[in-house]
């Protein structure tokens, strides 16, 4: 079986909002999530289809694979650095506020026949 991946870092979008995304495509064929992601609402969605997109040219340079003959063997977002930043309160107080980012990595596999 070959695979293809592909990773994006530091994605200024928390795990958490990525995850939403990728749990509906992951095991799917290439064609499907594509056209899932495509009608999604979500910014999210965006982000998943470029590295999708991606890592079939990955595919297509390393085995020759073509989009009809791959499906999304893994796919997973982890957490990465978090940056604090603060918010101005009333009365001299400041608030804490955390941007969230993370790290996205899809891998593909051709289909079994």
């Amino acid at each position: 079986m070959q695979e293809s991946m592909a990773k994006q870092t530091d994605i200024k979008m928390p795990a958490r909002k990525l995850r939403r995304v990728i749990n509906e495509v992951r095991g799917k064929s290439v064609t499907d999530a594509i056209k899932i992601l495509k009608f999604m609402p979500y910014f999210a969605a965006r982000v998943v289809e470029k590295n999708l997109k991606d890592a079939i040219a990955n595919a297509n340079e390393k085995f020759g694979g073509k989009p009809e003959s791959l499906k999304v063997a893994e796919i997973f977002a982890d957490e990465s650095a978090t940056y604090k930043r603060g918010k101005p309160r009333a009365q001299g107080r400041i608030y804490r506020r955390l941007k969230r980012t993370s790290h996205l990595t899809v891998k593909l596999a051709s289909k079994e026949n």
